[in-house]
């Protein structure tokens, strides 16, 4: 297949599947064994495309940024969502990973992890929505350094992949107390830093594999899931507006089956 086409695809794959709790990394690794996309290149292609998506965030959420990053605000304790509140949902997830990167890149990338990430991720979902009681927190300005906290230890879930990072920060912060609008909120902020600092370790790693000829198939990618993911999280904030994440757990259980028979029977 033409790499241009391939990037086009998983460039739609990640853009719509990054922030919403279905998780990016499985239908990555899916979608690149399907179209036959794997290998160093197609490694550091899903990295680098990460960063258009990260970037749709910085957009939309501009004005948090811009506040929280004001020289008053990184002194000031209580007002609103703030830098620290942002450290207190990452530097944790961030340790953590950084110790276990290796043994999961090499055991835990594979089609039969994602699939088992898939289920357990959505039954996870599926018992946040049924035990979860009346929100206490529904602007992501009211937040807690104690709830933004533990929201980014539920990040540490999602290092499995197949089990979103999202879904697992979402589904916590409605057991936390946070409504399902101020915690997809809270997950797509304190995404920024941690899957940019990811990113740019993956990539410092590989940087000497890459080469001119790259240049038009990474932008491609990158351009696509810019556009595709600044999409995904304004509808999907509309939706959880009036829904609930039964719906994407029932849709995670259909791909692990359909990835199952495909891959396995």
């Amino acid at each position: 297949m033409n790499e241009n086409l391939i990037a086009v695809i998983i460039g739609i794959v990640e853009g719509v599947t990054e922030y919403l709790p279905v998780s990016s990394t499985g239908h990555m690794i899916l979608a690149g064994s399907m179209l036959g996309f794997e290998g160093e290149k197609a490694s550091v292609f899903e990295v680098f495309i990460q960063l258009g998506a990260i970037l749709s965030v910085l957009f939309l959420y501009q004005e948090k940024f811009s506040r929280m990053l004001k020289p008053q605000q990184l002194n000031v304790y209580g007002n609103g969502l703030s830098i620290k509140h942002v450290l207190a949902g990452v530097v944790p997830v961030m340790g953590i990973a950084y110790l276990l990167h290796k043994p999961i890149k090499e055991y835990l990338f594979s089609p039969y992890t994602v699939i088992i990430g898939l289920v357990v991720g959505g039954i996870f979902m599926l018992f946040a929505e049924k035990v979860a009681k009346r929100p206490v927190t529904t602007d992501v300005d009211k937040i807690t350094m104690q709830q933004a906290f533990f929201v980014g230890l539920f990040q540490v879930l999602a290092l499995w992949p197949g089990f979103s990072r999202s879904g697992s920060t979402i589904s916590g912060g409605l057991l936390l107390g946070l409504s399902r609008g101020a915690a997809a909120e809270f997950s797509f902020i304190i995404a920024v830093p941690l899957m940019a600092v990811a990113c740019i370790y993956d990539l410092l790693k590989v940087w000497d594999t890459l080469n001119i000829a790259d240049i038009q198939m990474f932008s491609i990618g990158f351009a696509v899931a810019f556009v595709v993911a600044y999409i995904s999280i304004v509808w999907f904030i509309k939706f959880l507006n009036k829904s609930t994440l039964a719906s994407f757990a029932y849709y995670r259980f259909v791909v692990a089956a359909i990835s199952y028979y495909y891959f396995f029977l």
